[in-house]
């Protein structure tokens, strides 16, 4: 019968003693660290439509638990084995809103992968200068932003004038669709507008046989 000695010399807390606490902490402390800051950006860089906070939270939290399962894989050659076994198994299905999102998440697992490893100065370096081109690059404000105006017209005549204007009046212009009925003509029209002002809507609608004008914000994905 085993002793409540016998017990404690068992090989499973002869593991757990050879394993540095101290280490533990000061990498967990190092993931959230750097965590914390991959959620700074994130949230300084969000483009989105809806912000959420939760994924933010999540990036952290995955900073830490990758961090955690790399400390253990490295300490064990058959518990890497096993590790590898069990993941291999798992699905995640997460919609992701936005295409700059998988960017923050292979930013938190790799983070946490080097430091998991004990690469400190490689994971705070490489945080630190990932944060910086992604504050700089996506944060930039362009001044060449592409627009779509919407015009509903009543003849050809009004067409032509509102394409003299246009052309007159922006950098660049391109004909999108135009569909013609029997209630008049309807043209979508892309443009770079060549003072970011929007008087030039109101100059259109001037235009004798235009019936109505739009213009909206236009990135290839969706209109703000």
């Amino acid at each position: 019968m085993l002793s409540f000695r016998d017990v404690f010399k068992s090989s499973f807390f002869e593991k757990a003693a050879e394993f540095s606490i101290l280490d533990v902490v000061l990498a967990m402390l190092l993931a959230f660290a750097i965590g914390l800051f991959i959620f700074y950006v994130y949230k300084k860089t969000f483009a989105g439509v809806m912000y959420s906070a939760s994924f933010g939270v999540s990036i952290m939290a995955m900073t830490m638990i990758t961090t955690l399962i790399i400390l253990g894989v490295t300490s064990n050659l058959i518990l890497s084995l096993g590790m590898v076994g069990a993941l291999s198994i798992v699905r995640f299905r997460a919609a992701i809103k936005e295409p700059l999102d998988i960017a923050f998440l292979f930013w938190a697992i790799s983070a946490g992968i080097v430091i998991g490893a004990g690469l400190i100065p490689l994971a705070i370096i490489g945080s630190i200068f990932i944060g910086i081109m992604l504050l700089v690059f996506v944060n930039r404000k362009s001044s060449d932003t592409p627009y779509i105006i919407v015009l509903n017209l009543e003849s050809e005549k009004a067409e032509n004038d509102c394409m003299e204007l246009i052309k007159g009046k922006t950098r660049k212009s391109l004909i999108k669709s135009k569909t013609v009925s029997q209630n008049g003509i309807e043209i979508t029209v892309e443009v770079r507008l060549l003072d970011m002002s929007a008087k030039l809507l109101n100059e259109l609608l001037a235009i004798n046989g235009v019936n109505n004008a739009c213009l909206v914000s236009y990135n290839g994905e969706y209109a703000n």
